[in-house]
């Protein structure tokens, strides 16, 4: 058994948003961060304001084992693991390319699984660790247009719930982070994976772009969160003894979780087609 416990933090994907307002928060805080993002340029600016920064890729297997053997090498341990770095996948289930959706689990969900098996001796060999997953509303919910997204972000909530249980008695925690929307480059990312051109779901893609545009950029922006609110989540969950399993973070996260626990598919289904126009045949 390790003879101290390092409170080391590792954040993946800290170039925008959620992964860099956390970096500086936790960093503030004190804890000794290691900020990563796969163009390590991206973020040499956090390296002055209190970070150390690394490549890391959690598409690459070399890339995360590098990473975590360094901090090691440094630390003892990895005390707090903050997976953040993920993506949205948005456009129609028929249409999607194959090679996206496998991209689309590769980031979200393989790579946060990996590093995490990776990060998890350590903390087992001090007797205490902190496992946060970024997951989403959209781990609890599903809408119109997102099917892999929400797919990965769902798997992220069950990974989580099985993994909490297992490692419990080694005085490891793991917390799930359910965001609404925030304001980030998100919404632009998943705005650019929204196939164009001709075809039955045309329209409807047209529509979830619109949605998604609405969500961080239009009317409905008013409601989204910024990054420095998911960050302050996140330093509660690893500061206090005995987190929450679960912190949705925006009031349209809180609301939302809690009608979808108790309103039945069909009614849900009904609710979505007043926000949507589904797709029709021509």
């Amino acid at each position: 058994m390790a003879t101290s416990v390092s409170k080391a933090v590792l954040i993946t994907g800290c170039s925008t948003g959620i992964g860099r307002a956390t970096a500086l928060v936790l960093a503030e805080r004190g804890f000794p961060v290691y900020a990563t993002a796969r163009r390590l340029e991206s973020i040499a600016d956090l390296a002055t304001k209190g970070c150390r920064t690394l490549q890391l890729d959690v598409c690459d297997e070399a890339s995360m084992t590098a990473a975590v053997k360094t901090i090691e090498a440094s630390e003892g341990a990895i005390g707090v693991l903050v997976n953040n770095a993920g993506y949205g996948l948005e456009g129609a289930f028929e249409t999607t390319p194959m090679t996206e959706i496998r991209r689309q689990f590769e980031t979200n969900v393989f790579g946060l699984t990996r590093l995490t098996q990776l990060v998890l001796p350590g903390m087992r060999a001090q007797r205490w660790g902190k496992i946060v997953n970024i997951s989403s509303v959209g781990g609890v919910i599903t809408l119109p247009g997102g099917a892999f997204y929400h797919a990965t972000k769902h798997a992220v909530e069950a990974i989580s719930d099985a993994l909490r249980f297992e490692v419990r008695e080694f005085g490891v925690d793991v917390v799930l982070i359910e965001p609404g929307a925030i304001k980030t480059k998100f919404g632009d990312t998943a705005i650019a994976t929204i196939a164009d051109g001709d075809g039955p779901y045309a329209a409807f893609n047209a529509e979830v772009r619109s949605k998604v545009m609405d969500a961080f950029e239009g009317r409905l922006a008013a409601f989204a969160g910024q990054p420095e609110d998911v960050a302050h989540i996140i330093e509660r969950a690893v500061t206090v003894p005995k987190p929450r399993t679960r912190y949705p973070v925006t009031s349209a996260a809180h609301l939302l979780t809690r009608i979808r626990g108790v309103v039945p598919d069909r009614a849900f289904d009904a609710f979505l087609r007043t926000q949507f126009k589904p797709p029709r045949p021509a």
